[in-house]
């Protein structure tokens, strides 16, 4: 439910309001707006009589938010969320943001020479993995805990923040020491201990929709880490199992559309997960920004014939330069 302040509400009728939500045992969310403030309530389980509320002095109106996920919705939230990573801002009418690196960490030499170019190239954020899911067990898995040193590396002889994925609880502490913003990958999405737990760390949190997830389901996943406290949340589509096995996954821009349309959150697309083929990365970087996606996660590798992980995915120096023309950064 939300509570519409008038335009000339007085600080003092919306704190009178923010604590009769309270006595009747709910939580009050302020929110201040370009025009008015508004006070989302929280809590409630089911409908609320708020007739009592609708009388206060400097209330216009009471909005019942239809969708399931609230804190994420636009009901809640008209204005888009702007995420700060760093000195890098993603959503909004900010730049077009590029996340660009290599799919795992697997030196310090392909690291940093990777981070210096696509830095100098125009990307805002660098990406690469210490922690690895694979399918298959036999697969490279990432470096640890070695890995999380090479990243601070970048962090400091580079300057880009740094994105990195955790999966695990127990890992928390450590990937939170060697980024500036922490990966929820598709297999953690409704991992709910690991969303709550990311969520109070208050770092910037990239999560990735599941490969068999509805829209609404990871809509749902993000509104964890917001009731949590933590509104600073980017969500990105990265492609969801179908029937089709020309490509990896079929990366679903209808979802980025309505996702947009659906929540104020920042929305993001990683086409190299989305196509499994780096011949597709650009155009569908570009169709991702014409769906209204404010930045593109990709994979850049400087060999990627010698990649330990998702070489056929990855672009090299070269393309990821096109790429970087193509989109004008």
């Amino acid at each position: 439910m939300l509570i519409v302040m008038q335009k000339s509400a007085t600080e003092e009728q919306i704190a009178a309001v923010a604590e009769q939500i309270i006595s009747l045992g709910m939580r009050a969310e302020v929110l201040p707006g370009s025009l008015r403030t508004a006070i989302g309530v929280m809590g409630n389980t089911g409908y609320v009589d708020a007739d009592q509320v609708l009388l206060m002095p400097g209330v216009k109106e009471i909005i019942h938010v239809s969708k399931p996920y609230k804190l994420v919705s636009r009901e809640w939230r008209p204005e888009d969320t702007v995420v700060r990573v760093g000195r890098t801002e993603i959503g909004g009418d900010r730049p077009f943001a590029v996340i660009a690196g290599p799919c795992s960490v697997e030196s310090e030499e392909q690291a940093l020479s990777c981070a210096r170019e696509v830095k100098r190239l125009g990307a805002a954020l660098f990406r690469g993995g210490i922690f690895k899911p694979r399918t298959t067990p036999y697969a490279f898995r990432g470096l640890g805990e070695a890995g999380a040193g090479i990243l601070n590396q970048v962090r400091g002889s580079v300057g880009l923040p740094v994105v990195t994925e955790v999966m695990h609880v127990s890992n928390l502490d450590l990937v939170a020491s060697c980024a500036d913003m922490l990966q929820i990958g598709t297999r953690n999405m409704q991992n709910c201990d690991l969303l709550l737990e990311a969520a109070k760390t208050g770092m910037p949190i990239l999560l990735k929709r599941g490969m068999s997830a509805l829209l609404e389901e990871f809509l749902l996943a993000a509104e964890y880490i917001l009731d949590a406290g933590n509104g600073n949340v980017v969500l990105c589509e990265r492609g969801i199992r179908t029937f089709e096995t020309s490509t990896r996954n079929t990366l679903d821009l209808n979802s980025v559309a309505l996702a947009r349309e659906l929540s104020h959150l920042p929305v993001i697309v990683d086409p190299s997960h989305g196509t499994g083929r780096a011949s597709l990365v650009k155009p569908l970087s570009l169709a991702a920004r014409a769906a209204g996606a404010v930045g593109v996660m990709v994979e850049v590798h400087p060999e990627p014939q010698k990649a330990l992980s998702d070489g056929q995915q990855s672009l090299d120096f070269a393309g990821f330069a096109e790429l970087a023309a193509a989109l004008s950064l």
